[in-house]
């Protein structure tokens, strides 16, 4: 799963390295997105303006938000298996603007024989530029009348870098697969293509300290590398 992201990058940067329109006035460098969190987002390939989306897809069908919770990511292998993102796979595809992500590693047992901590490690693109997160969005009506707009993060089987510590990985999508991904007319199986494991050479990890378990904490050295 991917329950874990960064977005440092100041927005003129990111804006300039991937070709974006506006960004909201709000809109905040973070590093440490967790889920139910507003993210940025941009589904209208013309624009390319940017959105802030609640992390945590709400069917349009859902009785209560509730399910967000439930539903950061989404498999790609069953994209068009499951009710809640079927639609959406076809109608409602968006980017989820991103430049590194965390994942969890467990080792068996620690030198005592006991279970070890979970040992987060931070992801980037060996560039170090910014890229977006294949996502689905969705719009739900509370029944206060209020409208939602949520997204949810596309994941598949982690390439060769990112299975030393975990079995999957968000979608990475750069250059020219931004825009082909949110075409509205692309096609089903040029997109099911495109939902495959970003090279590991062009990729680079680290651990980092485990104060990036806690949502609250949001500062530099939550990316710094530690032994």
């Amino acid at each position: 799963m991917c329950g874990r992201f960064t977005l440092i990058l100041e927005p003129e940067a990111v804006q300039k390295e991937l070709k974006l329109g506006d960004f909201p006035d709000d809109f905040q460098s973070r590093y440490n997105v967790a889920p139910s969190q507003p993210i940025a987002v941009v589904t209208d390939p013309e624009s390319r303006n940017v959105e802030l989306f609640h992390w945590g897809f709400i069917p349009s069908w859902a009785k209560d938000a509730a399910i967000g919770n439930r539903l950061i990511n989404a498999r790609s292998e069953t994209l068009l298996e499951k009710p809640a993102f079927r639609t959406a796979f076809a109608r409602r595809r968006c980017l989820i603007l991103a430049d590194g992500f965390y994942e969890w590693y467990r080792p068996d047992k620690d030198a005592a024989g006991k279970s070890a901590r979970r040992i987060p490690y931070y992801f980037q693109l060996a560039s170090h530029k910014p890229f977006a997160f294949a996502g689905l969005w969705e719009t739900w009506r509370s029944p206060e009348g209020e409208l939602v707009k949520s997204t949810t993060i596309i994941t598949c089987p982690a390439n060769e870098l990112v299975s030393q510590y975990h079995d999957r990985m968000p979608v990475i999508l750069d250059g020219s697969r931004l825009w082909d991904w949110i075409k509205p007319d692309a096609k089903m199986p040029f997109l099911q293509d495109m939902l495959a494991p970003f090279p590991p050479d062009q990729m680079v990890s680290h651990p980092v300290s485990p104060l990036v378990n806690n949502p609250a904490n949001d500062s530099p050295e939550l990316v710094e590398a530690v032994s």
